[in-house]
């Protein structure tokens, strides 16, 4: 190219940047992208979600992004660092439990979850089946049976100094006989153990009577009439600031195995499945709509953010160099060279 044609290619360069320039910032910018809004959402009117995309391609961007990415060891530190920043706030002593959750929101989980009555006996019956449950009782008869035996026994109470008198007499008795009291213990433990069943199905049928749903509804709300108006501090007194960091690394730390499970990627498939069968010969409006994504929301986002990045991205020189980088190699190409010399 001759330096009277380089210089031309330079002039149209410099001339083409002004261009672009003054179109990128205010008025001309948001003309620009209302207009560009309007002609992509009229282009999800009739391009489908299975054209642009498919359940493996969203399934390798879960596996790459959520499931593989490495993810820094700041991050758990981070996270604490801002729970506990959440949890001390002065947010957390001006709010009370009743202002985040309505009574009337309360109720509705209640109701909800005395719908599951099945699964409230199925609670029941696990927890009747638990060995440190059946310890409990089994203790607890015990010693109020022992309690009853020694002290507190219609005899005792009947006539006064027989109560001494059995403690006297089982002391001698026990003089007399070396390990009564444990064989006495032996055999009330053995009575229990063969007890037990009978006394576990008999609780278990106890609760499940005594739990009706109006004595749940009941204690349930009494209980957040209770707390309703208690600050979220007060809710938490006890827990400091290292435990609640210890809960956050630990919840970090059981996502990071959870993310690599097979039932991870079980859920996340009949998500994505789900999602391609529903809307995948639909067109993309359809998906925009039912989840409330409108033309009007997408310019309240580009207003309040787009353009005041756009403008800083200005202030700091990209926006030019990267008009410049897209034009420049145009401008010095064979092809401008072509159109800018004369022909022999």
């Amino acid at each position: 190219m001759s330096n009277s044609n380089a210089d031309l290619a330079s002039r149209l360069l410099e001339q083409h940047v002004k261009h672009e320039m003054a179109s990128l910032k205010g008025a001309r910018l948001r003309k620009f992208l209302e207009r560009e809004v309007t002609e992509l959402l009229g282009q999800a009117d009739v391009v489908t979600l299975g054209r642009l995309s498919s359940v493996e391609q969203v399934m390798g961007v879960i596996q790459r992004i959520v499931v593989n990415m490495e993810l820094d060891a700041g991050i758990p530190e981070l996270a604490a660092e801002m729970a506990t920043e959440v949890m001390n706030a002065p947010v957390q002593e001006q709010t009370t439990l009743g202002e985040i959750i309505s009574r009337d929101q309360a109720t509705g989980f209640v109701e909800e979850a005395l719908e599951l009555r099945q699964q409230r006996e199925r609670v029941i019956s696990e927890i009747m089946a638990h060995p440190v449950y059946q310890e409990l009782v089994s203790n607890v008869v015990y010693a109020g049976l022992v309690n009853y035996l020694y002290e507190d026994n219609l005899i005792t109470k009947s006539v006064p100094g027989v109560g001494s008198m059995m403690k006297f007499g089982k002391k001698m008795a026990n003089r007399a006989v070396p390990g009564l009291d444990e064989t006495f213990e032996r055999r009330i433990k053995a009575w229990l153990s063969d007890s037990l069943p009978g006394l576990i199905a008999r609780s278990e049928e106890f609760l499940n009577k005594a739990l009706s749903d109006d004595e749940l509804r009941d204690s349930v709300m009494a209980g957040w009439v209770s707390v309703e108006n208690r600050t979220i501090a007060e809710l938490r007194e006890g827990m400091g600031d290292v435990e609640l960091q210890e809960f956050v690394v630990l919840g970090y730390e059981f996502w990071l195995e959870f993310r690599k499970t097979a039932y991870f990627e079980g859920c996340a498939r009949a998500v994505v499945e789900h999602l391609f069968a529903k809307y995948g010969d639909r067109p993309i409006s359809d998906l925009l709509k039912d989840v409330g994504v409108t033309r009007e929301m997408i310019m309240a986002e580009i207003d309040a953010y787009a353009l005041p990045v756009m403008d800083v991205l200005r202030e700091q020189g990209y926006v030019e160099a990267l008009v410049r980088r897209r034009l420049s190699s145009f401008y010095s190409s064979a092809a401008a060279r072509k159109i800018l010399e004369p022909e022999a």
